[in-house]
């Protein structure tokens, strides 16, 4: 909710006539009888930003019902329209093919619905409407994958791991533009390997991080519930647009021959660059790391690629899908032909850096993928030239020993020259997790605090079950609540991206605050303090780089981009709450 300018005149004046307030109060911009100064962003002396993994707003928020009186906006308030899944003709689904194991196990006998949109009937027990996965998935059901291996579309319950994993669903660049389809949110189930997973969610009061805040002592919140990932697509992209507000570009030059070296990607005349089990593309599609050709070369014309490519899809030299660094930890293995050159370009680590503000980027696993044999996350034992942790990923050469759940391409800073191995740089300010816990404890939390948890405690389908990562995200939460600098810190808590799961909330078109690269799907936002005197619901319109626009308003640096110059920043989550809507 805004705080109209009147309100903030009003409040100034009775701050001048000396009434009497508690810097941490919280104003309401509607329906308050009375008007109370606000909390500002200059009363934080510390924000950390926590940056989970791969879950939509409906999916993991969309029944998070009301916070004190004041409705979010989830699954119930879905249109017909967003909730009703179309195949690639435009027609409603009657059924949702399912082919996670542990859901796909329910097909056939028992099934009451029969589908027969597509070329190849199907049957289902799942209509064509959001289902709760954890009626079929819960929490405790061993159908996890050991790390390092990969289960293309899970694990039968009673064969894997606890923790109740789903398969993993696929989140990209082009294909996140397909499901969106202009706005109707109907396509996510065509355009996905999971098919009819992507209509899932979970029962958010079930979740750890929900019982945790509405438990009695917990610090106060506000959900922000129309917050959107800035750039449509996956990990790797959102994680640039965190930290630098734009689309990273391949620099020099990237390969452009139709070669199994030239990353480009290549759409279909839909848009979308790759058939899935309920969408049919051509032949020449190609799923690749970078944009299309603004130019198709001549041989891929000769090969069958047409020559006039769709058009308003971006193109270029551009790195839009998981693509791995040139700088160590990257996937064991990665030849230099598909490892992006070190960026040049701008961050928010050398702006906090050139204002003298100290920050850092802190990684579950990084002390072992870096190297760091003395680091306080190292595990990998004493023995020069042995990864000891067994679980430790395939083909790894000491001393870079990464975790087979560490996530190359969610190091961000990793990408770019000012942080190459041996720098200062990279020694201040890329560190372990297990060092941000230390310090949340000690009281020495950095003024700006990156958080990224490993993959098994990051919420990613597929990695881990939802109750555990969320377990991991409330432990974060407690140990700075319950640490010297719990009072004057503003956590930041959201998710990369959506993870191919559905959400009903269209992205904003609006001039300014969206451009090519997005925003995409309505993601989960929580704005957490215990400075905060109440918690509510915030309807403002965000994205990822607000994140960045409230770090650069509270120590007063440029933006980085057209986009966190245009955004709103996250002081008006600060009001939000104090009275009922």
């Amino acid at each position: 909710m805004r705080i109209k300018s009147s309100i903030v005149a009003t409040a100034s004046a009775l701050l001048i006539a000396g009434l009497a307030f508690m810097p941490s109060t919280i104003q309401s911009a509607v329906g308050a009888s009375k008007v109370t100064p606000t909390l500002t962003l200059n009363n934080f002396k510390h924000i950390v930003v926590i940056y989970q993994e791969n879950h939509s707003f409906d999916n993991l928020y969309g029944t998070w019902g009301s916070v004190n009186g004041q409705k979010v906006n989830g699954i119930s308030n879905a249109s017909t329209t967003a909730l009703t899944q179309v195949n690639q003709d435009g027609k409603p689904f009657t059924c949702l093919l399912q082919n996670d194991v542990n859901l796909n196990t329910s097909v056939g006998a028992g099934a009451n619905c029969t589908d027969s949109t597509t070329p190849t009937p199907f049957t289902s027990i799942f209509p064509n409407a959001p289902f709760k996965i954890t009626d079929y998935i819960g929490p405790k059901a061993t159908t996890c994958a050991a790390p390092g291996t990969f289960a293309a579309h899970g694990l039968v319950t009673g064969t894997g791991l606890p923790n109740g994993c789903t398969e993993d669903i696929v989140h990209r660049y082009y294909q996140e533009q397909y499901q969106i389809d202009g706005g109707k949110m109907d396509r996510y189930v065509t355009g996905s390997d999971a098919v009819g997973l992507a209509m899932g969610y979970y029962d958010t009061t079930q979740l750890p991080i929900y019982q945790y805040l509405n438990a009695p002592g917990a610090p106060k919140y506000v959900v922000a519930d129309n917050f959107f990932q800035a750039a449509f697509g996956g990990s790797f992209l959102n994680h640039q647009w965190l930290i630098a507000a734009q689309t990273p570009k391949w620099e020099g030059g990237a390969l452009s021959d139709n070669s199994a070296n030239d990353l480009h990607s290549i759409v279909g005349p839909d848009g979308s660059p790759k058939a899935y089990p309920l969408h049919t593309a051509p032949a020449y599609v190609r799923d690749g790391a970078l944009t299309e050709w603004c130019t198709v070369p001549d041989v891929a014309v000769t090969a069958g690629v047409p020559a006039a490519l769709p058009t308003g899809t971006s193109c270029g030299d551009y790195a839009i899908n998981t693509i791995q660094p040139t700088y160590q930890p990257f996937s064991p293995g990665t030849p230099v032909a598909k490892q992006l050159p070190p960026l040049t370009s701008s961050n928010i680590g050398d702006s906090l850096s050139a204002k003298g503000v100290d920050w850092a980027w802190y990684s579950g696993g990084w002390d072992n993928a870096n190297g760091n044999t003395s680091g306080i996350g190292w595990t990998n034992g004493s023995t020069v030239g042995t990864c000891g942790d067994a679980q430790t990923i395939a083909k790894a050469t000491y001393p870079n020993c990464p975790n087979a759940n560490f996530q190359f391409h969610h190091q961000a800073f990793n990408y770019y020259a000012n942080y190459a191995p041996g720098t200062p740089a990279r020694a201040a300010h890329l560190l372990d997790e297990q060092n941000f816990i230390a310090s949340a404890k000690a009281g020495t939390l950095k003024p700006v605090s990156f958080v990224k948890p490993i993959g098994n405690e990051n919420e990613h389908p597929g990695y881990t079950g939802e109750n555990s990562g969320s377990q991991h995200l409330v432990d974060l939460i407690k140990a700075i609540k319950n640490g010297p600098n719990g009072k004057d810190t503003l956590i930041i808590i959201t998710y990369d991206e959506f993870g191919g799961q559905w959400d009903h909330v269209a992205p904003t078109k609006a001039k300014g605050v969206s451009d090519i690269w997005g925003p995409g799907t309505r993601i989960p936002a929580l704005v957490i303090s215990s400075a905060l005197t109440a918690s509510g619901v915030d309807h403002t319109l965000y994205d990822t780089t607000s994140i960045l626009a409230t770090i650069e308003t509270r120590f007063k640096l440029a933006p980085l981009s057209s986009r966190d110059a245009a955004v709103k920043n996250l002081s008006t989550a600060l009001v939000a709450g104090k009275a009922k809507e």
